[in-house]
């Protein structure tokens, strides 16, 4: 009986080891340190960890030399793999892979990035049917489709985007956390691809919004200022 008590307490207790190892790699991302975070994470061996290393390297790869940014893009979907094969269950671990494949299109021909394109939509709607709460995935859906419209009709054509499913997405997303400033910069960005000159006081509006939530973590912080730098642009 004894033996089967002190069992049951070394397994707590490494549930809880694990779980503050998660919390702190999850802690060094919110304080932009990403390779630390990406390392830590990745060194936990579980699907939550992997999908925090992809989380932090796609973030990480926004600071980095653009001759570094295509290494990490795919260095996130092989974290986001891992995690994926972990637990197929995992949304945020389809959500990663669809955004680092985001970033990468960014960086490859036409034809790879329609390729791209139609794998990213299909892990976004993979992470969607696990967690239709995940608001981060609807931003990239609005992202995807504004993206992908703005162009053109080949475009369109080959993935079948619509300019009509931008606004929902993000409504969505903004309905689930209205409070993140992240996801009205995004909002943004993707309103001025659709038409910069009819959605100009829409931005106004929505930058001004972002800049009076401030930021909780390194990452939010660094989109309100990017949120303040393109309000000053549009007034």
């Amino acid at each position: 009986m004894r033996t089967a008590i002190v069992l049951t307490l070394s397994l707590a207790a490494l549930s809880t080891v694990g779980a503050q190892t998660l919390k702190d790699a999850q802690s060094l991302f919110n304080q932009g340190k990403w390779q630390e975070a990406a390392t830590a994470a990745a060194a936990l061996n579980t699907s939550d960890g992997f999908a925090l290393a992809a989380e932090a390297t796609t973030a990480g790869a926004g600071l980095s030399a653009d001759s570094q940014k295509k290494a990490l893009f795919l260095k996130a979907q092989e974290y986001a793999d891992k995690a994926i094969e972990k637990d197929r269950n995992n949304a945020e671990a389809y959500f990663e892979k669809a955004r680092a494949q985001g970033r990468l299109a960014q960086y490859s021909g036409i034809l790879q990035s329609l390729g791209l394109a139609g794998d990213m939509k299909k892990n976004l709607e993979k992470a969607l049917s696990l967690n239709p709460r995940l608001a981060g995935a609807y931003v990239a859906l609005g992202l995807w489709n504004a993206n992908l419209v703005s162009k053109g009709f080949v475009a369109t054509q080959a993935t079948g985007a619509n300019k009509n499913n931008v606004v929902p997405n993000f409504k969505k997303a903004i309905e689930l956390e209205p409070n993140n400033p992240t996801h009205r910069v995004e909002y943004v960005n993707a309103m001025l691809l659709l038409n910069a000159r009819d959605n100009r006081n829409f931005a106004i509006g929505q930058l001004q919004a972002a800049i009076n939530m401030g930021g909780d973590t390194f990452w939010q912080k660094r989109d309100v200022e990017t949120a303040r730098a393109m309000l000053a642009k549009l007034r």
